[in-house]
């Protein structure tokens, strides 16, 4: 028998699935999965209902309905500040995975390199390797996860074709200052380089800290790939409702990709997102608001239980150290908090390129009282210190 590829040696499945699945074979909580345990807004799923009562039930257009289209146009020229237009700069995929896939395989040819920060979501790599690129991992060096500017040149002058940036960062909850996104232009206009972006989180953001894309900054329009999707936004991530917004030969080239990829994202989904995407600017304030909740409860809990950590600026995890604890592997002891003490984590490991096994990656995207009963079983590993 002939034998599969080669690319798929240089990665494992994903481990935050892998973590699900322990979770819900043990009965765990489930603060691996970065999704939700309550329910979108009202209007969204009165819109929802509607759609499948009425439709659209056929393809849509392959690169994203026209007024889903126009919808998303208006709010991200609204929060981003330059004109996007529904036309020209848009195509909608099936979730943000799929955007990031696209945006890869767009502008990178087998053989060019492509930058990472690390650490990283485990689908960056897979994306680069897939695309048959090869990876360049730059630290984001904890506790604060800054990057070093020299390492960073370095990595540029390798001649990399992309730069990928997570803004706010996964699973560091780091958000990028303007200052660190002007000195990444910079390098990525000096050496001709282009800008892929993961803003999935871009609306989950802690105070005194703001979300700023790198897109709008002088010259980088034209070679930034901005990649998103509903899905962390309006607590939808089982919607897969994704987009990379370009300028428009790039979205020439994306929406061929797109097409061939997965055609085309769910109409009748699309045509209920539009409710969303008009809601007003108070949505956006009480989601930051509610989301800081969540996050002070869960530091809460992990100061009550004497965890170092560090404190998220935006996104909704928690990387905590796990170092006391004296494991060796943190994988194992991640599926041994699954089954112990009931509360699934990822271990840190799948997320750095680095040696690095004293971090666990917690989520508080949950309910309030979620939230409280998984601190209290986390409360338990007090006794195991």
């Amino acid at each position: 028998m002939p034998s599969i590829s080669r690319r798929l040696n240089h990665f494992t499945e994903s481990i935050i699935r892998h973590m699900t699945r322990l979770s819900d074979e043990c009965g765990a909580i489930n603060l691996s999965q970065g999704f939700p345990d309550f329910n979108p807004p009202e209007e969204l799923m009165d819109a929802a209902q509607r759609a499948g009562r009425e439709g659209p039930h056929q393809y849509a257009v392959t690169w994203g309905a026209p007024n889903f289209r126009a919808a998303l146009a208006r709010k991200q020229t609204r929060f981003m500040g330059i004109p996007i237009n529904p036309d020209t700069n848009i195509v909608i995929t099936c979730g943000s995975t799929e955007a990031m896939m696209v945006a890869m395989m767009t502008v990178c040819n087998p053989g060019e390199k492509v930058i990472i920060f690390s650490p990283f979501y485990e689908n960056y790599g897979a994306d680069t390797i897939l695309s048959g690129a090869e990876p360049i991992y730059v630290p984001l060096h904890p506790p604060d996860f800054l990057f070093d500017p020299d390492e960073l040149r370095n990595a540029f002058l390798q001649r990399p074709k992309a730069l990928v940036l997570c803004n706010p960062s996964n699973p560091s909850g780091k958000v990028f200052t303007h200052e660190e996104l002007e000195y990444i232009a910079g390098l990525a206009l000096e050496y001709d380089t282009f800008v892929i972006t993961d803003e999935v989180y871009e609306h989950i953001i802690f105070k005194p800290h703001e979300h700023c894309y790198i897109a709008t900054l002088p010259g980088m329009f034209e070679r930034t790939l901005s990649c998103s999707s509903l899905s962390k936004t309006y607590s939808i991530t089982g919607w897969r409702l994704g987009y990379v917004i370009a300028a428009p030969d790039i979205i020439n080239g994306a929406r061929k990709v797109h097409d061939f990829l997965t055609v085309g994202a769910a109409a009748p989904l699309q045509e209920a997102a539009v409710t969303a995407l008009n809601f007003p600017d108070s949505y956006y304030e009480t989601l930051r608001a509610e989301y800081t909740e969540r996050r002070n409860m869960m530091l809460k809990y992990m100061d009550r239980i004497g965890l170092l950590y560090t404190q998220p600026q935006g996104a909704y995890y928690i990387l905590v150290n796990i170092s006391e604890f004296g494991w060796k592997s943190d994988m194992e002891f991640c599926e041994w908090m699954t089954r112990e003490i009931g509360v699934a984590a990822v271990p840190g490991s799948s997320f750095f390129h680095e040696p690095v096994n004293n971090l666990i990656r917690l989520h508080f995207a949950k309910r309030i009282e979620t939230i409280e009963e998984a601190g209290k079983r986390l409360c338990r590993l007090k006794e195991r210190v």
